[in-house]
């Protein structure tokens, strides 16, 4: 019988990321010792840590440990200006439009292919300053519903 695996097993272990105090550590470690070993054990990290940052220090030295590489992507995909000015003019058109309203009505005159998702209206539209302030939102929403107090006095 052989052993059996629970899910709790197959979980992966979070690391968090590295400090540069870790990385400056690891690299005076490891050039006092010479043992890449040592240097892990001391500063706590991995060795593929050590080997991650390993070229960052041999061509910048502890200067380059400082800052952290995100792996986010550095630009947004801008969408081309005629969609942008498709976007502004149909809800200059309809201000009352939400963002999946002007995504389908530029799917429905593209053939029914998306040209925008709904997010991106609404990143164009704010970019814009057309996208209604959260205060605004907030404002409308509380004009329009009626309090507890005056729905109560309708039914008696």
């Amino acid at each position: 019988m052989g052993v059996r695996f629970s899910a709790m097993d197959k979980k992966r272990t979070y690391f968090p990321r590295t400090t540069a105090q870790q990385r400056r550590l690891l690299f005076e470690v490891w050039e006092a010792t010479g043992s890449v070993d040592q240097a892990c054990r001391q500063a706590h990290v991995s060795e593929s840590t050590f080997f991650r940052w390993k070229p960052r220090f041999v061509t910048g030295g502890y200067a380059a440990l400082e800052e952290f590489q995100s792996r986010a992507p550095k630009t947004v995909h801008w969408k081309p200006v005629e969609v942008e000015d498709k976007v502004i003019a149909l809800r200059r058109q309809h201000p009352d439009w939400g963002k999946k309203r002007i995504a389908n009505e530029l799917a429905k005159g593209n053939n029914w292919v998306p040209l925008v998702s709904p997010n991106t209206v609404k990143r164009i539209l704010k970019d814009a300053d057309l996208w209604p302030k959260p205060e605004a939102q907030a404002a409308k929403r509380g004009a329009h519903s009626r309090s507890a107090a005056q729905k109560n006095q309708g039914r008696r």
